[in-house]
């Protein structure tokens, strides 16, 4: 495949110090690149050199003749909020291509399943995943060679999410897309780049296994580190017995030879294998287990906006246990964050029909953040969660990345990240029967959403969980609860929540056969997409039994096995 956008020795520095260093980079026609790194390793701003917002310190990015990149807003600009959609749409052309592309925007907002009843509305008016579809309708309008995606699924809801996998698997072109969703990652990506100590190491492996490559390379380095230690130990320790002998007995020869000894060490130690940047800190929730049938009863609760319009649900006859760890999905508005908001307040004041244990502990996560007050000092903010010594709560900070300097700084000049960091530190510090997490992933990267999964997994007490991730809810969740068509009801069962969540897929796949996503005009009859779901399910299978055993979950490999054996059966394969 030709070559169609190159980058060499590109560096990028910040007035506190070197964030990107020597990178190079070659994408060729047709592929598919996954962007991960921890928060804060580059990400954003490595697409802003490629896309040329932002000039290297060195190094160049070259573009291939004719080809057209385009990047995928995080906010659409400010002057287009009283704007129509399709006006929207058609914005980054000249005026006469608004004209004659016009045709080219409706068939776009058809795909990203936008009524044309909505095609005339005010930008405003569209919820946060109407805004991330109409930004990705704004940029193939141009019709372009690349595509830079830069966490596209934040704040979306799964169902939005799903519609933009199925978009990125149809589409044709190049793209790089940031994520910290691994199953995203995984069911549209080929390749992975991996941003770390300031460099890129590049794998032509999907995302989970690229980043078990990376832990298998680190634990080589570590080994063979620990071997050139040894080394240079040994050689040290012969040089400094030279140089001894040398001095007592007067012997030039002795002393000279150690020196030379001492030259080697100095280049062993600067040829010595350089270790990957290691998580400076380990999430751990601590739980506790109610010794009782139940944590939480709800019994015709009505679920209200913050309004107190008219009920958006009703729950009926529900119990929550110790180990319950329960996934709670719909679509944005339907309610999740309300109920939440529900349970909350009602550990304050009496709610009708929420009954408690009367020794329950509840901790709450608000994906607002907003139970960490602005005018506090981050030691003053930890107060509320534990009655803790001060001495405490300072280690605590100390090892979640806070160094004692900033103890004294207000909450309200963290930035998100830095936010959640904190609220989930103030969290660890207690021992709850019953956790309530809002979209806790909203700021998390890739490894703090596994650490996530991880302990909740470990977690005895109880979890709700509001969450769109779909690898933290596999990984970590026993109980699932669809709100829908204003009503909730529980499944034990992942595969059919996902179809019901995805709901208009269909129509977006069929626009992508007729070229206007693809890129393409090929049909692709029954048999093929069949035959391109059994290789998905295949491949989704085998990551699964690849995974370590506590992260396993045999229902949803039984569930995978049960589809493929019935698309098998369809198709006619033994």
């Amino acid at each position: 495949m030709s070559t169609i956008l190159s980058a060499q020795s590109l560096s990028f520095a910040t007035p506190f110090g070197p964030l990107l260093t020597d990178v190079s980079l070659t994408l060729k026609k047709g592929d598919r690149i996954g962007l991960i790194g921890h928060n804060g390793s580059g990400k954003s701003t490595f697409l802003q050199l490629l896309c040329g917002a932002l000039t290297p310190g060195t190094g160049r990015v070259v573009r291939a003749q004719n080809s057209l990149l385009a990047t995928i807003e995080q906010h659409l600009p400010a002057t287009l909020n009283n704007v129509t959609v399709l006006d929207a749409v058609v914005e980054p052309l000249s005026a006469s291509e608004r004209i004659t592309e016009r045709w080219r925007a409706e068939r776009l907002l058809a795909s990203a399943n936008f009524s044309p009843a909505i095609w005339q509305q005010p930008v405003n008016t569209l919820s946060g995943g109407q805004h991330t579809r109409l930004l990705l309708a704004r940029a193939l309008i141009r019709q372009p060679d690349i595509l830079l995606l830069d966490e596209p699924g934040n704040h979306l809801d799964l169902p939005t999410l799903l519609w933009l996998e199925s978009f990125l698997r149809t589409w044709r072109g190049s793209f790089i897309l940031v994520s910290h969703d691994t199953s995203l990652l995984d069911n549209v990506t080929e390749t992975t780049w991996i941003l770390r100590d300031k460099t890129l190491h590049c794998f032509n492996l999907r995302c989970s296994a690229a980043r078990e490559a990376l832990v298998q390379r680190d634990k080589t380095d570590t080994e063979r580190r620990q071997a050139e230690q040894r080394e240079i130990d040994r050689v040290a320790k012969s040089a400094n017995r030279l140089a001894v002998w040398g001095k007592i007995y007067d012997n030039e020869g002795l002393a000279r030879k150690a020196k030379q000894m001492e030259k080697h060490v100095d280049r062993l130690k600067q040829n010595q294998t350089q270790l990957g940047e290691m998580a400076a800190w380990r999430l751990k929730l601590n739980g506790e287990s109610l010794d009782a049938n139940r944590v939480l009863a709800l019994n015709a609760v009505s679920v209200r906006p913050a309004d107190e319009s008219k009920p958006l649900f009703t729950l009926d006859n529900l119990q929550v246990k110790s180990g319950d760890r329960i996934a709670l999905v719909g679509r944005n508005g339907c309610g999740k964050s309300s109920l939440q908001r529900l349970l909350w307040r009602s550990r304050q004041q009496q709610e009708p029909g929420v009954v408690w244990h009367p020794r329950v502990r509840v901790g709450y996560y608000d994906q607002g953040l907003q139970q960490l007050r602005d005018n506090d000092s981050l030691i003053e903010a930890l107060n509320t969660f534990a009655p803790l010594s001060e001495d405490v709560r300072k280690m605590a900070l100390i090892a979640a990345g806070f160094p004692y300097l900033r103890h004294q700084q207000k909450v309200a000049s963290l930035s998100g990240g830095e936010r959640s960091r904190l609220l989930f530190v103030g969290l660890s510090l207690a021992r709850y029967s019953l956790l309530l997490l809002d979209e806790p992933t909203n700021h998390l990267d890739m490894a703090g959403k596994e650490e996530l999964a991880a302990t909740l997994c470990q977690f005895t007490g109880a979890v709700i969980l509001v969450s769109h991730d779909r690898t933290l809810i596999e990984h970590s969740c026993n109980r699932f609860w669809l709100v829908e068509n204003s009503s909730l009801t529980e499944w034990h069962d992942l595969v059919p929540v996902y179809e019901r969540l995805a709901g208009g897929h269909a129509k977006s796949e069929e626009v992508a056969k007729d070229g206007l996503l693809s890129g393409g005009t090929e049909d692709t009859d029954d048999q093929d997409r069949l035959l391109i779901r059994l290789c998905e399910l295949e491949q989704r299978l085998e990551q699964e039994r690849q995974r370590k055993a506590k992260h396993q979950k045999p229902a949803l490999q039984q569930q995978l096995a049960a589809e493929l054996r019935a698309i098998m059966q369809q198709l006619g394969i033994d």
